[in-house]
């Protein structure tokens, strides 16, 4: 069954949604090492993800701060492990590849947490952007440094206090 796919503004310029059905399987940037474009083979349909573009619109209005949409990435058990785990990391908040890594009981395996997180195939839902260096630096994004950095300010400004313990 092929993909369908449509495009929908963003502060990063448009963002591709691909999948079947409601279902995402991608979302790709327009800029950046992870700049991703239709396949010729998909069908384009800009009445797709409705649920999707909503979602966004209010993301990026700092009105959500978690996202609720059927999913469908592709990637090893792995990547799938590293996935999940990127889904638990607050709004607003981030942590390094090797808290990652620790999280998903492999503590020496920042690396491989940094390729996984590299290949996610729906950034911004699944939020790969909230991982950052060891020493709190941005480090590499498929969308590009300048909109990790977008992504993590608009978080920051938007996030619900808390109280450290």
């Amino acid at each position: 069954m092929p993909l369908h796919y449509t495009y929908t503004p963003s502060p990063l310029g448009d963002l591709l949604l691909a999948g079947q059905g409601e279902t995402l399987s991608f979302i790709g940037f327009p800029e950046g090492k992870a700049r991703m474009r239709h396949q010729d083979v998909w069908l384009p349909d800009d009445k797709a993800f409705r649920e999707a573009k909503q979602q966004l619109r209010a993301y990026f209005a700092g009105e959500l701060l978690q996202f609720d949409l059927p999913l469908a990435p592709v990637g090893t058990p792995f990547q799938q492990q590293v996935w999940q785990a990127l889904q638990s990391i607050p709004y607003g908040q981030t942590r390094s590849y090797g808290d990652i890594a620790a999280q998903v009981g492999k503590p020496l395996a920042s690396r491989a947490v940094g390729a996984a997180n590299g290949r996610n195939p729906l950034p911004i839902v699944i939020p790969c952007h909230r991982v950052i260096g060891a020493s709190g630096s941005l480090t590499g994004f498929g969308g590009g440094l300048e909109a990790k950095s977008l992504l993590l300010r608009l978080e920051q400004r938007h996030a619900p206090f808390r109280l450290e313990s």
